[in-house]
């Protein structure tokens, strides 16, 4: 039988869970439609400056149409996230790991790819939160 002080326990956790899930949904419904809308923009940085080579090798069109790409998949993946978190954490968390190994290939942003994996795990967590709703 649970006493009191346990039912209090579980409703402390339950609420801690819930207010962590809904910090993460919107972190990862915001941000990635606001950086998607940036790749049009280029208001933050030159965002082509973190493209390497080897992707418009792969995919022959300039960089900067790339990243319109790669805008336009970053705001569908925040409204994704927005509709069905736990698929839509995935899809941010597989997306993360593309632009790690892109920052990797790249050389030099190693701190924004250790950032992003950070990001990535933060996706995951999501994921998991996201399992009981």
């Amino acid at each position: 039988m649970l006493t009191q002080a346990d039912t209090a326990v579980r409703s402390e956790v339950r609420i801690g869970s819930q207010q962590a899930f809904l910090l993460l949904r919107t972190i990862f419904t915001v941000a990635p439609i606001l950086f998607g809308l940036d790749k049009f923009l280029n208001l933050l940085t030159d965002w082509t400056m973190y493209l390497a080579p080897l992707a418009t090798d792969i995919v022959p069109v300039s960089p900067q149409v790339f990243m319109y790409v790669v805008g336009v998949v970053e705001i569908i993946a925040g409204i994704l996230v927005a509709i069905n978190p736990k698929i839509g954490s995935l899809v941010v968390a597989a997306w993360l790991l593309g632009i790690i190994v892109n920052l990797l290939i790249l050389g030099g942003y190693y701190d924004v790819a250790l950032r992003d994996f950070g990001l990535l795990v933060g996706a995951l967590a999501l994921n998991r939160l996201s399992t009981r709703r």
